[in-house]
């Protein structure tokens, strides 16, 4: 059967197609986020800046979520994931040209940082409808039965670029600079069109196109709001995201508390990344639909647990440590996340459901970005993080105390039924 297969979904053409055009995204977008952290703080000393740099990605990124889920709904998918990508390519240029000293050298240095936030702001609203035009044409291109196998390895796809952008950014920035650094991620997301055009347009699923946009959003969110598996999965990964946003300030850590320099900050930043990697390929031989509810339970508490011993860590390599080992507790909870979405989730409704997933745990990454920022400057930067894993600890234990049935939830009988299905 296709769910004991671990490279069921890689015999697909297109799938694969499909992988390398998210890894060349992510890998460019998550090294873009690491260079700009380097920058806007090399720039102004001052934690909340950090913060800065998510609230404005996130502000747009929530504001627009619902309606680019009807958008994604009502649109042809691979045709608006290359307008997507292309919107991503002009924000990096223009990264490119305010990190160029011919530039910069005519502004003032509170200009280049107002223009590095735009950007960012813009950069934000392409992230609102690039994660649910990606979910969608993700169905698209696998059937349905081998979707958790698909899931493994489009999540594990997602963490290598997570793990090579973050340390080629740390190591680029230490070699060629911020400038030049910004010109390898413009190329990465001029390969990810190129590969784009080979992947077939695919049909529109949608039933109902030219539906008035305020009766589709409310389909949508009524769905979410139903279905207590996604609804469960979703919050409670929120919480825990927005809590634990440690990765926001480690390059307070590797400058300042553990003082390893650029390529302490790569390797720091890669770490998760590699501990969720290593999940995650391991996961394609052992799935982990079964008894979903508990093992998602159990690997945000550990997640939360990893952050509280980076926090006080001043070791650099229990530091790192620490922070493979939240990778590898938050490998198994994208998993599970994710197959939960896609079983549970109809082919008309993707986009807007994606788009609510992108705002529960999409942008609280950047919204706990600014918590992070915002706590460490009012509590000092250690004190910020331990509390935010605290919270984490706190939410799970009350999500499994008064949810009995997110506890019992078990995936295997959807599988099955979408077996049939096919």
């Amino acid at each position: 059967m296709a769910k004991n297969d671990p490279y069921a979904a890689l015999r697909y053409r297109e799938f694969n197609l499909f992988l390398l055009v998210r890894f060349a995204m992510v890998f460019a977008w998550s090294m873009q986020f690491v260079v700009i952290e380097w920058e806007v703080y090399s720039i102004t000393k001052n934690p909340l800046s950090l913060g800065i740099i998510g609230l404005m990605e996130v502000i747009p990124a929530v504001s627009l979520a619902l309606f680019a889920g009807h958008i994604v709904d009502q649109r042809e998918k691979r045709s608006l994931l290359f307008k997507c990508i292309f919107g991503f390519s002009v924000v990096s240029v223009g990264l490119f040209l305010l990190t160029w000293p011919v530039v910069t050298q005519h502004i003032t240095t509170s200009l280049t940082l107002y223009f590095i936030y735009a950007l960012v702001f813009i950069g934000g609203i392409v992230r609102a409808f690039l994660g649910p035009t990606i979910f969608s044409l993700f169905a698209l291109i696998v059937p349905k039965k081998i979707y958790p196998n698909a899931a493994t390895w489009s999540s594990s796809v997602w963490q290598m670029g997570g793990v090579v952008g973050p340390a080629v950014g740390g190591f680029l920035i230490h070699l060629i600079g911020v400038h030049w650094s910004m010109c390898v991620i413009f190329g990465f997301s001029l390969m990810a069109l190129g590969v784009l055009t080979q992947i077939k347009r695919k049909p529109i699923m949608n039933p109902k196109i030219g539906e008035p946009v305020l009766q589709s959003l409310k389909e949508g969110i009524q769905f979410v709001r139903n279905s207590k598996a996604v609804l469960g999965a979703l919050s409670l990964d929120m919480i825990a995201v927005l809590f634990g946003g440690a990765v926001a300030l480690l390059p307070i850590y590797a400058q300042d508390i553990l003082k390893v320099g650029p390529q302490g900050f790569g390797i720091l930043r890669a770490a998760p990344a590699v501990g969720a990697l290593i999940t995650m390929f391991t996961s394609a031989y052992f799935p982990l639909y079964k008894a979903a509810g508990m093992k998602l339970l159990a690997a945000v508490f550990g997640f939360g647990v990893c952050i509280i011993v980076f926090g006080l860590s001043t070791s650099f390599w229990l530091s790192v440590f620490a922070l493979f080992m939240s990778g590898v507790t938050d490998g198994v909870s994208m998993i599970i996340r994710q197959t939960i979405l896609q079983l549970k989730t109809p082919d008309s409704m993707r986009g807007r459901v994606a788009s609510v997933n992108s705002m529960f745990v999409g942008s609280s990454n950047e919204l706990g970005a600014f918590e992070s920022g915002l706590t460490a400057k009012l509590m000092g930067t250690v004190t910020a993080v331990v509390f935010g894993g605290s919270m984490t600890l706190i939410t799970v234990v009350a999500t499994g105390i008064l949810s009995p049935k997110f506890r019992k939830l078990d995936l295997r009988k959807d599988l099955e039924e979408h077996e049939k299905e096919d």
